[in-house]
């Protein structure tokens, strides 16, 4: 098993080492390094070999809705130009609203529906009674019953209200391996980090922002606008930071799975590209002997971002159950209670 796992990594460095991300430049020799090509999304769905599938487009542009089964094909009909914008219609008219099926898009969905399998295949197991009636069998269900409980437990009852984190569960296991997928995708040296790009993990934090808020209490949006218990004045200065709180708190969630997952992408790919860079400077020799060295650290930044791939899931979902279970709790002022009467003692 160790050596198979060896092995696989050792394909792995290969094909990162191997992947088009390096490209000649037609004006000079040189390499060029297109590490920001590589974490960008992009209108084709790379495959291993670097054969690309391209995706449709679709898109509304001057009031009216536009379908192709490419980029190509729209710039080959006449009605739009391809330029460093993106498409334009050729009549000037900028597209309005862009619904195109995009390489970023496509891990997500595999990484939605990945998740998805793995659950329903889980789940018949156990109304098979495969793990209710007798014990989890095979590595598979023992993991799926590991990260179940783990989130369950140890991070939903943690942080929510016993009376209210099981139906919020459902939404955190499933946020946790969708995250996990997208982000162990990106590791693969053809695929693209989809957790790399602000609107995915912007959606993912609004979906987190209104979970929350719909199923805030009456105690805590008294908190957010009066603030029971403190001076009415100071309600003029808390209220507003308050509100503002509720919008940084889903913006700090997109803005940390967005950064460290696009920096781990840069970082694999410039290390790399150093290989490329001492040969220009250097000659073949310097950059060849130099190779063994970039290689070795690339690959032992490969176990990191594993690592780092699924922290980042667990503190998404971490933090969500936690926002969650800010606003789901209830506060009890037995304190205010007592100090109100305290007061009235003192005036009798």
């Amino acid at each position: 098993m160790i050596q198979k796992l060896r092995r696989l990594t050792a394909v792995w460095i290969l094909l990162l080492v191997y992947s088009p991300v390096f490209a000649a430049d037609a004006h000079d020799e040189r390499s060029v390094i297109d590490v920001v090509g590589k974490v960008s999304n992009h209108d084709y769905f790379e495959l291993p070999l670097g054969n690309k599938l391209y995706l449709p487009r679709i898109f509304l542009a001057g009031g009216d809705w536009y379908f192709f089964t490419s980029t190509k094909m729209a710039v080959e009909s006449g009605q739009f130009l391809d330029s460093e914008a993106g498409l334009v219609r050729t009549d000037g008219a900028a597209i309005s609203l862009d619904m195109s099926i995009t390489s970023h898009l496509i891990y997500v969905w595999f990484g939605f529906i990945l998740t998805f399998i793995i659950t329903y295949w889980a789940a018949r197991r156990y109304k098979r009674g495969i793990g209710t009636k007798t014990e989890p069998r095979g590595a598979w269900q023992n993991i799926f019953e590991v990260v179940f409980v783990f989130i369950r437990d140890d991070i939903a009852k943690e942080f929510i209200p016993a009376s209210k984190y099981k139906k919020f569960v459902p939404y955190l296991f499933t946020i946790f391996m969708a995250i996990a997928f997208m982000n162990l995708f990106g590791l693969l040296p053809w695929a693209a980090a989809a957790t790399a790009n602000l609107t995915v993990t912007a959606t993912l934090a609004i979906i987190t922002f209104v979970i929350t808020q719909v199923n805030g209490t009456k105690d805590h949006w008294e908190h957010v606008f009066m603030f029971p218990g403190v001076p009415g004045w100071s309600r003029f200065i808390l209220t507003p930071v308050e509100f503002l709180g509720l919008f940084t708190k889903p913006f700090a969630l997109a803005i940390r799975l967005f950064a460290n997952m696009l920096s781990g992408k840069i970082m694999i790919v410039s290390i790399l590209g150093l290989i490329f860079i001492f040969t220009d400077l250097f000659g073949a020799a310097i950059g060849v002997g130099s190779s063994i060295f970039w290689v070795l650290l690339t690959a032992a930044l490969y176990f990191l971002k594993v690592l780092v791939a699924l922290i980042q899931a667990y503190v998404f979902t971490l933090l969500s159950a936690v926002f969650i279970g800010m606003a789901s709790e209830e506060h009890y002022h037995e304190h205010d209670e007592t100090s109100v009467a305290q007061v009235q003692d003192v005036q009798l």
